[in-house]
């Protein structure tokens, strides 16, 4: 049986989704089976369903995660995340990443185990962001 991976993103712009649109591709080109939901779409009682999440938001204000959906969303889980495998992507416009160092260290703490360092994008998502999406989602399912 393999390994139920959700990914699950909150966009704004729609930069984040094309992540995570490719996140999904790279799980599925490695024989990974993934379902992707918006933030808002998903059941927090489900999260046990799964033992690998790819999680997507983009930078926010003063660099923060969405606040208003994503970040209870985030919040309500993070109990849940003990010996989880977990990947972590977002876009933003300004900054250094600060965000995704914050939010890697806080999902490090709740005892999931990361794959790969958070992946992040400026703004669209270009072809070598794309392709680090995708690779992304592989390095998930191969977790």
């Amino acid at each position: 049986m393999s390994d139920k991976i959700a990914v699950i993103y909150w966009s704004g712009t729609g930069n984040t989704e094309i992540m995570a649109q490719n996140v999904q591709k790279g799980i599925e080109n490695a024989g990974g089976s993934a379902e992707l939901f918006s933030v808002s779409s998903f059941n927090v009682s489900d999260i046990d369903n799964y033992s690998k999440l790819a999680l997507g938001c983009p930078a926010m204000g003063a660099e923060v995660l969405e606040e208003s959906e994503f970040q209870p969303f985030y919040d309500s889980i993070k109990d849940k995340l003990a010996n989880k495998k977990i990947a972590l992507f977002g876009s933003y416009d300004w900054g250094d990443g600060e965000w995704m160092r914050i939010w890697q260290e806080d999902v490090s703490s709740s005892g999931a185990s990361l794959v790969k360092d958070g992946l992040i994008a400026n703004l669209t998502p270009d072809d070598s962001a794309v392709n680090e999406c995708i690779s992304l989602g592989e390095t998930l399912t191969k977790a």
